[in-house]
């Protein structure tokens, strides 16, 4: 007998073995079977039937890197991204100055989501343009890409930054080229930034997660991967806590940063929560270009990689361009020689700038990439003007890391970019900004391509695809409905494909 019966529906299944069905029963939130019409007699008494009148059923969206903390910050803090009409830098100096009417002097004022892209000033804002909206309160805007800040000469004399502070190893401080004093602009130095600048107050960031939650489930997400580098034991207490409270419906999969992995060693990190819908997941290790050589070097890279993968533990690098491409493949290499281990699944995030011969090198090591098509979208227009050539022609390279065996998956990355993986399917299959400019049309892939990156190919990224990422029984009953079938719609059609329904675990935890 069943609890749940969807009927009347097109059910993807991503499972190579039965690609398509009608119907799908659900027992005790896995699922019980998958069939074509034939699965009324597991109808009793208490059966929910939900007949989809033709709706699309997919295994539920798995978003694989993302980072919660700082979405939820977005939802909460003042909205100055392109969607929310900043088209200049006088309407960034409006929203802050009358966030400051609203705040007693000295609180911080936090906003994000700028491009200066979309600015008509083509320019980052700077100390002064903020000076001029909020002279009395400290004030920090994030960019979209979340590697940049810029802070009032409040918010720099807060956090001990003057004329003569010097650049970081990992950041630089963007100086006026005639006086030498700080703009305002720093770049690489958010995990600087996040240990001088008083956090969100706690009930502030919980009235961001239960955004965050409602922002996921309606985009279809039933597991997500938080990436942050900054995870720890004190992370993960949280996480405890908002799944323990029902705040996070999501299942969740919280990678370790490095300090977070040394606790971990330790013995300082035990859970008494289901894995099935909070657990650990690998260790996160940025490898960042920001001041133009690779940090952390690449014998201190290669240490780093070798504990990680000698611990057991599964290794995710961010790395974005060539040089630190190579660089990851070359400590993850010495790691797996030094220490042969079968189906390591060792990942690297984002591998936007990746020649094919780079492809090939992280196919032949086992390596899984998870990437993010969304940019293109989000970015697009920003790549095309500003990439280099030689770069822009290995820029998210989808088509060619699949056609050389690499296991890719997505994630949104956000707040950097929309959750909804929708957009990210876009994205992948039209390579469309949205000022509707093409980049690289060679690498466009299929809708089901890139289907397989939210789903099937998401929950192996994480050692999960014998739980989800298929429709199949015995699996968890965590699915995505939609109002039309990705793949048999035009490409400019699916972003107007509506998420109507996402279950976890056999519950209908949101309708459209």
């Amino acid at each position: 007998m069943t609890d749940l019966l969807l009927l009347n529906a097109v059910v993807l299944t991503m499972d190579e073995n039965r690609p398509r069905a009608q119907e799908v029963a659900i027992k005790d939130g896995r699922i019980l079977a998958v069939g074509e019409d034939d699965l009324k007699s597991l109808v009793h008494n208490s059966t929910e039937v939900i007949d989809l009148g033709g709706k699309t059923i997919l295994p539920g969206f798995i978003d694989a890197h993302l980072h919660l903390r700082a979405l939820a910050e977005s939802l909460v803090t003042l909205n100055i991204g392109p969607a929310s009409g900043v088209s200049s830098i006088s309407h960034i100096q409006e929203r802050i100055h009358h966030q400051a009417l609203t705040l007693p002097p000295g609180t911080w004022i936090r906003a994000g989501g700028y491009n200066e892209i979309y600015l008509s000033e083509k320019r980052d804002p700077n100390r002064w343009d903020l000076d001029a909206a909020a002279p009395h309160h400290p004030v920090k805007l994030t960019h979209r890409s979340g590697h940049a800040h810029v802070l009032n000469s409040l918010g720099l004399t807060n956090i001990g930054i003057s004329k003569e502070t010097p650049d970081s190893e990992t950041g630089i401080i963007d100086r006026d080229l005639e006086t030498g004093e700080p703009t305002g602009l720093l770049y690489g130095m958010g995990d600087f930034l996040s240990q001088v600048i008083p956090p969100l107050d706690e009930s502030q960031l919980d009235r961001g997660v239960k955004l965050a939650n409602q922002e996921l489930l309606s985009s279809g997400i039933t597991t997500f991967q938080d990436a942050s580098s900054r995870n720890d034991i004190e992370r993960w207490r949280s996480f405890e806590n908002w799944k323990r409270e029902g705040t996070l419906q999501c299942r969740v999969l919280m990678m370790l940063g490095f300090k977070g992995f040394e606790e971990y060693q330790a013995g300082r990190l035990t859970s008494q929560m289901d894995k099935s819908h909070l657990r650990l997941g690998g260790v996160k290790i940025v490898l960042d270009e920001t001041t133009g050589r690779l940090n952390p070097r690449q014998e201190d890279l290669n240490e780093i990689v070798l504990s990680v993968h000698q611990a057991g533990r599964q290794v995710a690098i961010h790395a974005i361009e060539e040089t630190a491409i190579e660089a990851a493949c070359s400590a993850l290499e010495h790691a797996i020689r030094a220490s042969p281990r079968p189906d390591h699944r060792h990942r690297i995030e984002h591998c936007s700038v990746c020649p094919e011969d780079l492809a090939a090198r992280i196919a032949s090591l086992g390596i899984a990439v998870v990437t993010n098509p969304a940019f293109l979208y989000v970015s697009g227009e920003r790549y095309l003007k500003t990439v280099p050539p030689r770069q822009l022609k290995h820029l998210y390279p989808l088509a060619t890391l699949i056609q050389n065996g690499v296991q890719v998956a997505a994630g949104s990355d956000a707040p950097v970019a929309p959750v909804n993986p929708l957009a990210g399917i876009y994205a992948a299959v039209s390579r469309k900004a949205e000022s509707g400019e093409v980049v690289l049309a060679n690498e466009k892939i299929t809708s089901y391509e890139a289907l397989r990156m939210y789903t099937m190919l998401a929950a192996r990224s994480s050692f999960d695809e014998n739980l989800k990422g298929i429709i199949a029984p015995g699996k968890l009953a965590d699915l995505t409905i939609l109002s039309a079938d990705p793949t048999s719609v035009p490409i400019e059609a699916i972003k107007e494909i509506r998420v109507e329904m996402t279950i976890v675990g056999g519950d209908v935890v949101y309708r459209h």
